[in-house]
């Protein structure tokens, strides 16, 4: 059979199987929905490993994230044990190396050097952002113009990121905690919220909560991952996250302005 022939047959194959899998439909729905990649990404972590905010969980999670031959490379078996922010950073850096690698996304040597997770403080750099205490998420969304960010859980669907916050405290003095929203579910007159992170004590892995313990919830919804190039513009440096890594508090209102948190999404 001529080359010509061969490459007819291999189209002809190729799709037949996109009607019979159901990955084909997946990558499509992707194109416009980036919560799809999102969960379709999660489906690929590890699970356990132990959970720990310590100097080996910080430095395995800079192992875990290389560059090879100008892409983005994650590898979260290496990054054990684990920590919440460092979880959902993984598992955002790993959808970007899809992208990448499918062609859906150009990511260059200067952005992939920003996007690099160091031994940074709160606020400095991209990841010392993502870390940071507060909204970090949210306010890298919103400056970057990453996506949208909102409060309403009725507006939220699976695959957007969530922070939770356990107390009305927001900076230092905060208990929180950085997820992937899987839905919400009820058992009688209850509430429970669903989540993938990395949980005390197991680590990787999905996990529930009562509603009624939560006290604040910001929803970020990945849009247009593209806006990375941002990056490249400004420094990814943060003073407003960068201050709640000292005694300084922010109120709600301040982090919903800050950060652009509206009641529902404005990605209709």
């Amino acid at each position: 059979m001529d080359s010509s022939k061969k490459n007819q047959a291999r189209r002809w194959m190729f799709a037949c199987l996109s009607l019979f899998f159901p990955w084909s439909l997946l990558h499509s729905e992707e194109s416009t929905n980036f919560n799809v990649l999102v969960l379709r990404t999660l489906n690929s972590m590890p699970t356990a490993g132990g959970y720990a905010t310590n100097s080996l969980a910080k430095k395995n999670l800079q192992r875990a994230v290389t560059i090879d031959h100008g892409y983005l490379h994650v590898d979260p078996r290496v990054a054990v044990p684990s920590f919440c922010s460092e979880a959902t950073y993984l598992l955002f850096l790993k959808a970007l190396s899809i992208l990448q690698i499918e062609g859906k996304l150009s990511l260059s040597p200067a952005l992939l050097a920003l996007l690099l997770p160091h031994n940074n403080p709160d606020g400095e750099g991209f990841w010392g952002c993502w870390n940071a205490n507060g909204p970090g998420v949210a306010r890298l969304f919103h400056r970057y113009e990453l996506g949208t960010n909102f409060s309403d859980l009725a507006a939220a669907k699976p695959g957007d990121f969530l922070k939770i916050f356990w107390t009305d405290s927001i900076g230092n003095a905060e208990r929180g905690h950085l997820v992937i929203y899987l839905g919400e579910g009820k058992k009688g007159n209850t509430t429970y919220l669903h989540y993938w992170s990395s949980n005390q004590p197991d680590g990787y892995g999905k996990h529930t909560c009562r509603l009624s313990k939560t006290h604040h919830l910001i929803f970020s919804r990945l849009l247009t991952p593209q806006s990375l190039e941002k990056l490249l513009l400004y420094a990814p440096r943060d003073s407003y996250l960068a201050s709640l890594l000292s005694s300084r508090a922010t109120s709600w209102e301040e982090v919903c302005s800050l950060c652009r948190i509206k009641k529902l999404p404005s990605d209709k």
